[in-house]
């Protein structure tokens, strides 16, 4: 919790100095921006299609992940916060679940959570290690499409479902405090 604390309080001191921010900061709700980011998530499973097709493996990963990380950044627009970190969206995300605030699977969560351990790997690795290796072709892409874009259109569905509710969402004072 200190780690999403942080990520509020950076952000604000940035702002403060003029800075762009590298954390979370309150923007203020708003609905009809939390909309696009789902339709740049859908989007993104469009361009998966054309990738496929044409066989530019390496571009796939990259879509799957910001695919994911769309859907968190609506739902975080919802909460009236805006990101600048990958690390601390996954944060907010997993505070506000833990909270029971929204519904939203783990997964979605962990697909999106940067590691710093070798060890422990999530789609910010899947999505580097496709862009910086020099194949344009991958079977272990190819491999898991279905998988991870049946993963991909439920991280969606969770989000519209959280980002069309009626629900008025607020991030409780001792996330931030």
């Amino acid at each position: 919790m200190d780690k999403l604390k942080e990520c509020f309080s950076n952000a604000k001191r940035d702002e403060d100095k003029g800075k762009k921010h590298k954390g979370l900061l309150f923007v203020g709700i708003d609905n009809k921006k939390a909309e696009e980011y789902i339709k740049k998530a859908k989007k993104n499973l469009e361009i998966c299609v054309l990738y496929k097709e044409m066989r530019i493996d390496y571009k796939i990963p990259e879509e799957w992940f910001y695919t994911l990380y769309y859907c968190g950044l609506a739902i975080l627009t919802k909460f009236g916060v805006e990101s600048r970190s990958q690390r601390c969206t996954a944060l907010f995300l997993k505070a506000v679940k833990e909270k029971k605030l929204i519904e939203y699977d783990d997964q979605f969560i962990d697909r999106i959570t940067v590691y710093s351990d070798k060890e422990e790997k999530s789609d910010v690795d899947e999505r580097e290690k496709a862009r910086y290796s020099s194949s344009v072709k991958s079977e272990e892409v190819m491999q898991k499409y279905d998988l991870i874009t049946n993963i991909c259109k439920k991280a969606i569905n969770q989000a519209e479902e959280i980002v069309f509710s009626q629900k008025q969402y607020k991030v409780p004072k001792e996330l931030i405090s």
